[in-house]
């Protein structure tokens, strides 16, 4: 039988796809916020992203008796707290900043399975990208302390995803992307719903919220199952290093959000020890 944590290259290809889609349709959530703020934004790509997949996957026929349900509800669980801090932060901050002080999270992941002496090099490099990041001094006047905290907490939340997500994936298969995403979007789109009201249902927003819950949710969230089933924890971390560049690229080309170059040099020490941390990582 296969071993499911073998390296399949072909699932490397599947997981870049995940990281362009997903930082486009983070481009698209910074539009919707000047129209509905960033828990309306929320409830739209939770809410049509479990629609999409309800249908696309069709939920109802897992067999929820072949894997721990306590896994599967913490994984949804993680799956919209994830999207609604990383939108808080995202209408605070830039795309790259936001994305590189979330990716803390799968930073830790990381570091937890390859606990030596070397370790420390790369949390040190962590350490100086988020102070690199901060808004402190005259540097860096395009960040505030409230984006960067809920930046964290969304960086969390993503540890908690990759970890529960491999869990889930592999009792469950892919159909389970979708029961997590119904299960994030009943905890998280009230909030959205409850504050915005009937403004989220005109056709404008409507089809923002679909692109964006397609190009955010739907699409890279299937496509990042697909590959965590198939490739290590570690090769998983090194390629997710990739996420903070990205979203700064496209931060800098479709919205116009020049980095400083003390932040360009946050970015890359955290980049820096993400590459280091899964290279010197013994799996588990």
């Amino acid at each position: 039988m296969e071993n499911k944590d073998s390296f399949a290259p072909w699932a490397v290809a599947v997981f870049l796809l995940a990281v362009l889609t997903v930082q486009s349709g983070a481009v698209f959530a910074k539009k919707l916020f000047e129209l509905v703020g960033a828990e309306g934004a929320t409830s739209m790509r939770l809410g049509f992203a479990a629609i999409i997949l309800l249908v696309v996957f069709r939920p109802w026929r897992i067999d929820f008796k072949k894997g721990n349900i306590r896994n599967f509800l913490v994984y949804g669980l993680a799956l919209g707290a994830m999207n609604f801090f990383f939108y808080k932060a995202l209408k605070e901050i830039p795309i790259g900043i936001a994305v590189g002080i979330e990716f803390t999270g799968p930073l830790a992941v990381a570091l937890f399975y390859s606990r030596r002496p070397i370790d420390f090099i790369w949390i040190a490099l962590v350490i100086l990208g988020l102070i690199l990041l901060l808004p402190i001094g005259d540097e860096v006047n395009n960040v505030n302390f409230k984006g960067v905290l809920f930046a964290l907490v969304a960086g969390f939340w993503w540890a908690i995803y990759i970890i529960f997500g491999r869990k889930v994936g592999k009792d469950y298969g892919l159909p389970i992307v979708s029961a997590g995403m119904i299960v994030g979007a009943i905890l998280f789109a009230p909030i959205g719903i409850i504050t915005e009201g009937a403004n989220l249902f005109t056709p404008t927003i409507l089809m923002y919220g679909l692109i964006v819950a397609l190009l955010s949710s739907a699409i890279p969230f299937a496509l990042e199952l697909i590959a965590m089933t198939h490739i290590p924890s570690k090769t998983y971390g090194m390629l997710s290093s990739a996420e903070p560049a990205v979203g700064a690229l496209f931060g800098i080309v479709f919205l116009g959000e020049h980095l400083f170059t003390i932040q360009w040099s946050g970015l890359a020490a955290i980049i820096i020890a993400s590459i280091g941390a899964t290279l010197t990582a013994r799996g588990r």
